[in-house]
């Protein structure tokens, strides 16, 4: 009988660990969802002697996207923000996440700006408020000024479809 306990334990941790490999990271649900997002006052990348907070979006559906020029994954996912910004059906603004504003800068004019405004979060601490543990990340949020759905990673080809215009059609429809 004490040789069957060291088996079943192993059974019970082999069974665990199955079920967590097969858990999608991308799918762990935010704390923030239908929540109000997170109060920022920030710098503005382009002009840090102005700032801007979440409160300043109050009435207009907008993303937030987390990104940083040190970042690989968010050059994977720059041209498809460059796309979203072209169709100009949702406000756009940058979360410039851990990052030098010249490096940032530097970053912006040689790949593209997609951001109607990007601000500089250099100490990480409105990332953490937003649950940020890595970049890129994108929040949807509403009217209302509440988070409504975050997007862990980089946008992939076919969210902007799948995932993101839809959301903004149906908040942009919706009577505050």
């Amino acid at each position: 009988m004490k040789y069957l306990l060291p088996l079943f334990l192993f059974i019970a941790l082999a069974i665990f660990l199955a079920i967590g490999l097969k858990l999608n990271p991308r799918e762990i649900p935010s704390p923030l969802i239908d929540k109000p997002a997170p109060a920022f006052n920030l710098p503005i990348l382009a002009t840090p002697e102005q700032r801007l907070s979440q409160a300043d979006f109050k009435g207009k559906v907008w993303l937030l996207n987390v990104w940083a020029s040190w970042c690989v994954s968010c050059r994977e996912e720059h041209p498809l923000l460059i796309e979203l910004a072209k169709q100009n059906k949702v406000l756009l603004v940058g979360l410039n996440y851990k990052d030098e504003a010249q490096a940032a800068n530097a970053w912006l004019s040689k790949h593209g700006n997609p951001y109607n405004v990007s601000v500089m979060d250099a100490d990480g601490r409105t990332g953490i408020d937003y649950g940020v543990y890595g970049v890129p990340e994108t929040f949807v949020i509403d009217k209302r000024g509440v988070v409504r759905y975050k997007h862990t990673g980089p946008v992939q080809p076919g969210d902007l479809e799948k995932i993101f215009l839809p959301w903004i059609q149906q908040l942009e429809a919706e009577n505050v």
